[in-house]
């Protein structure tokens, strides 16, 4: 059965939406400028900012006018609690189960929060299994964790596909590997000169069906 390895944040799920929608209840809540949430999100800068540093940042800013345990909830929970599947991505998901495909996520990231991403939006019943980086002690695009993901689900890695949103972690990481591509682009044009996705889609569920219709 074929492989089809898939990115979690930015690709399955929306995880800037979430965090946006989260950060902006939480500086309504303590009366703080609504204007903020860009500086909020430029500093998350798509959950890239290790938290102990995004932490550290809001504490400065806002001092007594939020509390820690606010800014620990945001940033343990905040996109957890509000991700959603989108119909499209469901859809295309069960279409490729329904062909035969072995779908994994793979995603970097801490266990606890990951892992409620995928239960709480309904992915754990759409896939074979996933590998997280803090469980596993590899990040992508590092060729140790999707070695991990084949084992996983105990499929070889030869042939399989990655499809993701980072031009980095997702993509770099299969032409490490020499596999296929499919880069969620969501409107952006592919900033490396140094390689390139074999397809790109600017949303996952027409990059699933691209990888999946192609033999």
């Amino acid at each position: 059965m074929p492989l089809l390895i898939l990115d979690l944040d930015n690709t399955l799920v929306d995880r800037d939406a979430a965090f946006r929608a989260a950060a902006t209840a939480l500086l309504a809540e303590h009366a703080l400028p609504e204007t903020d949430i860009e500086w909020l999100m430029t500093l998350d800068a798509s959950g890239y900012t290790p938290k102990p540093a995004v932490a550290e940042a809001m504490a400065d800013r806002y001092g007594t006018a939020l509390p820690e345990t606010a800014i620990r909830t945001l940033l343990d929970r905040g996109a957890a609690d509000r991700v959603v599947l989108a119909k499209t991505t469901r859809e295309a998901l069960t279409k490729a189960l329904t062909d035969g495909w072995t779908c994994v996520i793979v995603t970097n990231g801490r266990t606890v929060q990951q892992e409620a991403k995928i239960r709480n939006t309904g992915l754990e019943r759409l896939v074979q299994g996933w590998v997280i980086s803090e469980r596993v002690g590899h990040r992508k695009p590092d060729p140790e964790i999707f070695h991990a993901a084949a084992e996983v689900v105990g499929v070889p890695l030869s042939g399989a596909w990655i499809i993701g949103d980072s031009p980095s972690a997702d993509i770099g990481g299969a032409n490490g590997l020499g596999l296929r591509s499919v880069w969620v682009s969501g409107g952006r044009p592919w900033p490396e000169d140094s390689y390139r996705p074999t397809h790109v889609a600017s949303r996952v569920s027409s990059a699933i069906n691209f990888a999946i219709g192609t033999t």
